[in-house]
C-alpha cells in the first residue's frame, strides 16, 4: 500500500546539520510463497529542498528510476498471526541499486492490522553505506556543488511496509 507505506534515511552535513529525506512512491508485493519485492521510486525523493531533489537525481542516482528491494518472508509465521497479533522477525534482503546488489539485514516488527493486511517496520535502523551503494561519486558531486566540507557516506534508514492483499487473505 504506496500510500501507507514510507521510507527515509537521514544525512548529516557539516559534521552536525542532521536531515531527513523520504521517497514518497513506493510499491510492491509480498507472494503467498514469501517472496518480498518492492520498488522504491528514486525520483520521488523528497529532501525539501528542489534544487537538492534535482542534483541527488542527477548526480546521485543518476537518473535511474527506480531501486529495487527484494528478499524473502516466512509467510507460515505471517500467516499464523491473528488480527492484532505480533511478532518480530530476521529479513535478509537485497538493495538492487546502480546495477550493485547490496545485501541487507534487519529485524522488523510484524502486526497484522486486518484479515488482509499486514504491517512490517523496521525495528532498529538500517544503515546504508554509500560506498556499497555505489553512490560515493555522487555524494561528492553534491559537497562540491553545495561547498560542503562533510556529508556522511553512512545513512540510517527506516521502512514501514504495508500490504493489502488481493485476494480474501494477507
Amino acid at each position: 500500500d504506496g500510500e501507507t507505506s514510507h521510507l527515509a534515511y537521514g544525512s548529516i552535513k557539516k559534521n552536525s546539520v542532521g536531515e531527513v529525506n523520504s521517497f514518497t512512491s513506493l510499491s510492491g508485493t509480498l507472494s503467498s510463497e514469501g517472496l518480498l519485492s518492492v520498488s522504491i521510486n528514486l525520483p520521488s525523493l523528497e529532501t525539501f529542498i528542489d534544487i537538492r531533489n534535482e542534483r541527488m537525481q542527477e548526480f546521485v542516482f543518476q537518473n535511474t528510476p527506480a531501486a529495487t528491494l527484494s528478499g524473502q518472508v516466512d509467510m507460515a509465521k505471517v500467516s499464523a498471526l491473528p488480527v492484532g497479533g505480533t511478532m518480530l522477525a530476521d529479513l535478509e534482503a537485497t538493495l538492487g541499486l546502480l546495477g550493485n546488489n547490496i545485501p541487507l539485514e534487519t529485524e522488523v516488527f510484524v502486526a497484522r492490522l486486518s484479515e488482509t493486511q499486514v504491517l512490517a517496520v523496521t525495528n532498529d535502523m538500517l544503515f546504508l553505506s554509500a560506498e556499497d551503494a555505489g553512490l560515493n561519486a555522487g555524494v561528492d558531486k553534491l559537497k562540491e556543488l553545495a561547498k560542503l566540507d562533510s556529508i556522511t557516506r553512512t545513512v540510517p534508514v527506516t521502512a514501514r511496509l504495508v500490504f493489502t492483499a488481493a485476494g480474501d487473505q494477507a
